[in-house]
């Protein structure tokens, strides 16, 4: 079934578990997203990043997403990630995204604010909920996303923000990296649990690929309800793809796609668990 995010991450917040947000990019990533979650009996949240509207046609890729939420057994959000366009977002919500991230973090906090609160009114019109952020990741390895200065989360003005937004969840700055870590990870545990003080809303980790378990099952117990992962299935499918190729001949790709899509299966698997404390 086709939810609201909102809803999906409301009740996470008060089980005290999170949800994995994939990042997807073609029908593979799509269908090892649903089939892991069906079979772990989990909610999942299909994330598509604004970055790649180039390559993807949006109306086509939702109205797909929709149709195996329809037949689905377990809640699925799709999630319009990191966009910085008011027209991107226009465009998520009129083709039925149930969430939608507006990221004005490249923005002085005044101005973020005054961005975030248009396109909040403008998505709950709709009955979409929003996605901000304040503070930004830096960039690790093997990752084709943003890239920011690594200014984490102050928590007053992450309590301000949402005040004044009215955003439905905050995604916190909190030393996590989009991509793998570049050496040992410095994950500020005791800033999170500030701003989870500071804030009602439900709290969003982004850079879930290569943070140790252990710091992911406390950033949970401190309020984190929905965790970004994307560089990690990536690579695992680019793994596949590269021993592939490096040990048979000419194959149809049919066979190369759906096998790529059974190596991402594992790796999704493995992160729906950890976020569910399972």
């Amino acid at each position: 079934m086709l939810v609201n995010t909102k809803e999906i991450l409301q009740r996470a917040q008060q089980e005290k578990y999170a949800v994995a947000a994939f990042n997807v990019y073609n029908l593979e990533t799509v269908q090892a997203a649903v089939r892991v979650a069906e079979q772990e009996n989990q909610p999942v949240i299909i994330a598509l990043g604004e970055r790649y509207f180039p390559t993807v046609d949006v109306e086509g890729f939702a109205a797909f997403v929709q149709a195996l939420a329809t037949k689905s057994s377990v809640p699925i959000a799709l999630h319009l990630d990191h966009a910085y366009e008011k027209e991107s977002i226009i465009r998520a919500i009129r083709c039925g995204f149930t969430s939608v991230m507006f990221d004005g973090s490249n923005y002085d906090l005044e101005e973020n604010i005054r961005l975030t609160k248009e396109i909040t009114e403008i998505a709950h019109m709709a009955g979409v909920s929003v996605e901000a952020e304040i503070g930004s990741l830096a960039k690790g390895d093997f990752s084709d996303e943003e890239e920011g200065d690594g200014t984490l989360t102050d928590p007053q003005s992450a309590k301000d923000f949402v005040n004044a937004t009215g955003v439905d969840f905050l995604a916190a700055a909190i030393g996590t990296v989009h991509g793998m870590y570049k050496g040992e990870p410095k994950i500020d545990l005791a800033l999170l649990e500030k701003i989870h003080q500071a804030v009602t809303v439900p709290l969003v980790l982004h850079g879930g690929s290569g943070t140790p378990d252990d710091i992911i099952k406390q950033a949970v117990q401190l309020g984190i309800c929905k965790i970004n992962v994307n560089t990690e299935v990536s690579m695992a499918a680019v793994s596949y793809l590269q021993n592939y190729f490096d040990d048979k001949t000419m194959v149809h790709l049919s066979t190369v796609m759906a096998e790529t899509q059974q190596a991402m299966e594992p790796v999704m698997t493995k992160f729906v668990r950890l976020f569910a404390n399972k």
